[in-house]
Parts: C-alpha cells; structure tokens; sequence
C-alpha cells in the first residue's frame, strides 16, 4: 500500500475493457471454468483507494459460445473480477453492445443485475430507462449524474423495447436537462466516439464536447480510440470542466503500439458553498502485460510505476 498515494483517493475512470479470444483462452482454468482476478492483481490497490471507479464494458456476456472479435461474448467471470477488482460503474453504451443481438444484450444486464454492478447505456425496456437513467450515482453526499452514449453499434440492432443509448443531440440535452431536475451536483457524460487508433482528439468530438459542457455537463469521459487522446480544461461561465477524450485500452489483447495500454483519469471533487467542482485531475498510465508461459499467456494490468518500483517483476 505505501506505493500508492493519499491523491489516488478520489474517482477513477478506466478505458475499454475487451474480451479478445486470447484473453478468453488465458482464464480458463483446469476445471473448464474461467478465472479474470488476475488480470487486475496489481492494479487492484488503486482502484481500492478510489471512491468510485468507473470502467467501458465492451463486451458482452451472453454466454457460449465465448468469442472475442467481432463479436463478443465473454465468460460471467469477467463480471466477478470486475466486481472483486472494485469497479463501482460499468458502461455499456459501445459499439459492442448489440454482438449477440437482443438476447445478449438481456443476458448481459441480468448477469450484472445478479451481482449487484450498477450499470448504464443499455436497458431492457423504455420504463427501466425512464426509472434509472441518468444514473445517480452518491459518493459522500455529491450526486454524479452519469450519461452513457454510443456513436453506434456496428450496424447492428436490437428490437423493441431493448434499447442502446446513441449519439443523439437532442437526447443528450433532455438527459442534462433530467439529471438537473434530479438535483445532480456533477453531470459527466461517457461517451463512446472519435476515431479508432487516432491519436488526437477528431474535431467532431471536440465539437460534441463544448456542446455538452455549454448543455451544463461538468465532465466528458471518452472511449472508443483505443488509443490515448489529450485531457483537456475547459472554461464555461467561470467553471472548470474537464474533458478526457480517450482513455486507451484498459485490458484487451492489441499489442500494437499505442494500443497495448491506456490509461486511468482521476478526478477529484469539492463540494461546498460554491458548488461541486473539480479541484484536480489527471492520469496513471496503464499497461497491458502479456505475460507467455510455456503453455498458455496471462494479462495483467499495470501501472507503468511498476516497471519504476518493482522492475524484478520483469527480468
């Protein structure tokens, strides 16, 4: 623990979390189930220090068969290791989210339904929308509305009445305007955008961007690149926001360069006479270790301090 600093105490925001068919092979176990713990063993410290972390879930977990690109299905035990890693949020608004089509998509919400994992972007019908969307999320007394969007699905649909949120103006407003009636002290909206392996912020999203924050939202978290785009703070009517426009990859099984990491944006909040605001921000870089062995590859994700403070682990 005394590698991790008092500053990590505060929200926390991950990039995509895939299921790649290698990522799929390395938590199977000798009983023909799957295990994921590992993959967060040595990121796990930081996301305990977090109040709340919030993380893309770009898959599905519709069940066997399990398969990675293009469309996925990972095993139920992602959910449990997220779970135990200690996210607080997963988004499923992604163009992932339709993989498996309707059923998917239900399976996916009743299993992290089953393990108490709030959950947005998605929703099984118009009335669970109505009833949790935007969601509320209170952390110490500060109510963070969260909004979920997709640029799309890969052409892919689910009918009625399931549902994905998607990139829509006029919809993103009357979401402000609902986390608003809903007294939220601090609107972010998480959105799925840009350019896949673009390395800086495409016009359309810093478009997308001032036109939420001039909306009222306080925050723009990106995914999608799968790659790192700029951090940015914006001024609007004397207030900070702050726009993350990609966080890279969390964990998945792209080795490229640029995309075998990413990383976690923290956001540290003040709620007093003034408001709630940010009152710092920033990022640790993460890396997606594969570590091959005789028989099989494991992923980890790790701060890229450890290559600084534990460099044994390498040799």
């Amino acid at each position: 623990d005394d590698l991790w600093p008092a500053e990590y105490q505060d929200s926390l925001f991950v990039g995509d979390v895939m299921g790649h068919d290698a990522q799929i092979a390395s938590a199977r176990t000798a009983d023909g189930s799957h295990d994921y713990r590992h993959n967060y063993l040595y990121i796990k410290p930081i996301l305990d220090h977090a109040d709340l972390a919030v993380a893309n879930l770009e898959v599905t977990l519709a069940g066997e068969p399990y398969k990675g690109y293009p469309r996925f299905s990972s095993p139920d035990a992602l959910a449990d290791a997220l779970e135990e890693a200690g996210f607080d949020l997963l988004l499923t608004a992604n163009n992932h989210a339709c993989d498996r089509n309707e059923e998917g998509l239900l399976r996916t919400l009743r299993t992290l339904d089953e393990r108490n994992i709030p959950h947005t972007g998605t929703f099984a019908s118009p009335e669970e929308r109505e009833l949790t969307y935007p969601r509320i999320v209170d952390v110490k007394g500060v109510r963070l509305a969260f909004l979920n969007a997709t640029y799309g699905t890969n052409m892919l649909k689910v009918s009625t009445p399931t549902s994905v949120n998607y990139l829509d103006e006029k919809q993103l407003e009357a979401d402000v305007a609902k986390a608003r009636a809903a007294k939220a002290d601090f609107i972010l909206a998480a959105l799925h955008w840009g350019v896949e392996y673009e390395r800086g912020a495409h016009p359309s999203q810093k478009q997308l961007a001032r036109r939420l924050i001039r909306l009222g939202v306080d925050a723009v978290i990106g995914s999608h690149p799968h790659v790192l785009q700029e951090i940015v703070s914006l001024k609007h009517k004397k207030r900070l926001r702050v726009v993350f426009y990609s966080h890279g990859n969390f964990i998945s099984n792209q080795r490229d360069r640029f995309r075998d990491g990413g990383m976690i944006g923290h956001l540290e909040l003040v709620k007093d006479d003034k408001g709630t605001r940010p009152v710092d921000w920033g990022y640790t870089p993460t890396h997606v270790w594969r570590r091959q062995t005789d028989d099989i590859a494991r992923f980890y994700v790790l701060p890229v301090s450890f290559f600084e403070e534990e460099p044994d682990l390498f040799a």
